[in-house]
């Protein structure tokens, strides 16, 4: 079998991670999970969104945040911009990349964002020339792409859609999100294939929910695909809101402990992940949500 011999992951906890915590994370905190997070050597890191406070009071420090962050060389900064106006609001405080977001279900995408599917790209379509033309990155986010919680299974078919639209309008590269954690990997496989026609192998990267418990797993078929760019969470924080019953993303430490044990470099010094991770557990009143520094911090104790 033929594997990536590395793996770029995305560290999605900052933003994704945190958005629907409850309690009030102050952007000091947020931006000490950052740095602590590009020390242990993430290279891409999700900051944060520029969303509108009202929907979700968690970002709206997004500028402190940004401007707070003492930039490493060769570590790329990625915000999510909903709109036009989240990306004027953005491209103030220099983001090496903005993520615009679809759904693969027309079901999701009315409650996500009160739009469908191609109304949705509509809007991103000027967003993402306007980043292009500053020079700025741009992802776009491709959720629900194996299952939804009003529709249940999503078509390949309707995948190849929306990577089809983003394509048009000029996004980069795109997630191949498994928004509720309910893939498993042959649906995760059929999904990449949907995307292939539109984004090659280079330009796909895996975003994996692990409510199921299959997010290693639906991982490991990616790799088999030679899939080797992934998001991931330190201490598996997140959600979504518009998804119930979806936990967290995979934790960055989970998948760094599996790549490493099978040869795959990702540049990650795992304890300092793990030091990351407990970090912001520890802030939150909880154990990270990750089998991996679980077993990592209880050795330590002794």
């Amino acid at each position: 079998m033929s594997l990536p011999s590395r793996v770029q992951l995305i560290d999605v906890g900052p933003r994704d991670g945190l958005q629907n915590e409850k309690q009030p994370v102050p952007a000091s905190v947020k931006i000490e999970l950052v740095h602590r997070l590009q020390a242990a050597g993430l290279t891409e890191i999700e900051v944060t969104s520029f969303v509108s406070p009202k929907w979700v009071p968690q970002m709206a420090d997004n500028a402190e945040v940004m401007n707070g962050i003492q930039r490493q060389a060769g570590v790329r900064y990625s915000v999510l911009t909903p709109n036009a106006q989240g990306f004027e609001a953005a491209r103030v405080t220099k983001p090496d990349e903005i993520v615009v977001f679809g759904a693969a279900s027309e079901a999701f995408s009315q409650k996500n964002i009160n739009c469908s599917i191609a109304e949705s790209i509509e809007r991103f379509a000027p967003v993402v020339q306007a980043a292009l033309a500053a020079g700025i990155a741009v992802r776009g986010a491709m959720s629900c792409t194996v299952g939804c919680p009003y529709e249940g299974d999503i078509a390949p078919e309707r995948v190849a859609y929306l990577a089809g639209l983003m394509k048009q309008i000029g996004v980069q590269r795109v997630d191949v999100a498994d928004t509720i954690g309910a893939g498993t990997p042959l649906k995760v496989q059929k999904a990449i294939e949907a995307t292939l026609p539109y984004f090659d192998v280079d330009h796909i990267c895996g975003h994996f929910h692990d409510t199921y418990g299959q997010a290693l797993a639906n991982t490991l078929a990616s790799l088999q695909m030679g899939v080797w760019n992934f998001q991931s969470s330190v201490a598996g924080l997140g959600g979504c809101p518009y998804a119930k019953g979806a936990t967290g993303n995979v934790s960055t430490e989970d998948v760094v402990y599996m790549l490493h044990g099978m040869g795959i470099a990702t540049g990650i010094d795992l304890d300092k992940l793990v030091d990351a991770g407990a970090f912001i557990s520890d802030f939150l009143g909880r154990k990270p949500n990750s089998n991996v520094a679980k077993a990592i911090l209880n050795k330590r104790a002794g």
